[in-house]
């Protein structure tokens, strides 16, 4: 698949999940490529139909993006609930278990997502698998002590790479932390390796989103699938 295949797919699983937004709402707006498309989608609605609603991002660069076109963009702590929250997912399995963090949001989705009333995902059929753990499960680290974590993480033999950028310096979240990523391959089993994560000192979130979401918007060439969760 080419990658204007793969933007042609993830821009109608945006507009098809814009479609969820309505007058009044209270609107998580995760972050990513995908999710890109799904603000563009409300921004028009917001010009060109007159779409009033007001949104809680995952990161400070889709705030930015949804401020540019006139949505109004309030702090998690200025509301009292979330009515949907719409965000990617770098892969999710059948047991709608999902790895997010790719673009080291992870945390702030997470906070986000844990107070929402529903939670949707917008991906591209690439991201759909059997069993998650190809794409690297990302860990938010605090960078103090950061490298006696991945030490630990290397004992137990889940393959962690400090994530960096272009330049060769540490890639740092909106909280000002490191990623560490772990290429694991398969994950047989996620909650076990979940609780093992959160519990190791030093990490605040990982990547790992495990029956969270209601309902997943799949990109398909002949237009969006919808997969439901029938467990939550």
């Amino acid at each position: 698949m080419d990658k204007a295949q793969q933007d042609a797919m993830k821009k109608a699983a945006g507009i098809e999940a814009a479609k969820l937004i309505q007058d009044g709402m209270i609107a998580g707006l995760g972050t990513g490529s995908t999710v890109k498309f799904l603000v563009d989608e409300l921004g028009r609605r917001v010009q060109e139909e007159g779409l009033q609603f007001t949104g809680v991002t995952t990161s400070r660069r889709t705030q930015e993006q949804a401020e540019s076109f006139g949505i109004k963009i309030v702090d998690i702590d200025d509301v009292d609930h979330i009515d949907v929250t719409i965000d990617g997912a770098d892969e999710v399995d059948k047991n709608f278990n999902g790895i997010k963090g790719g673009g080291a949001a992870l945390l702030w989705e997470k906070i986000v997502a844990t107070n929402s009333n529903k939670i949707v995902w917008i991906v591209d059929e690439s991201k759909v698998v059997d069993t998650i753990g190809k794409f690297p499960l990302p860990v938010e680290v605090i960078p103090f002590g950061a490298g006696q974590v991945v030490k630990k993480f290397e004992a137990k033999g889940y393959k962690p790479v400090l994530r960096l950028d272009a330049d060769g310096k540490e890639v740092r979240t909106d909280e000002n932390n490191f990623v560490v990523d772990l290429h694991l391959e398969r994950i047989e089993r996620p909650a076990e390796l979940a609780e093992d994560l959160i519990n190791t000192v030093g990490v605040v979130e990982h990547g790992l989103f495990l029956n969270m979401v209601d309902t997943v918007i799949v990109g398909n060439p002949d237009g969006p699938r919808i997969l439901t969760n029938s467990n939550r």
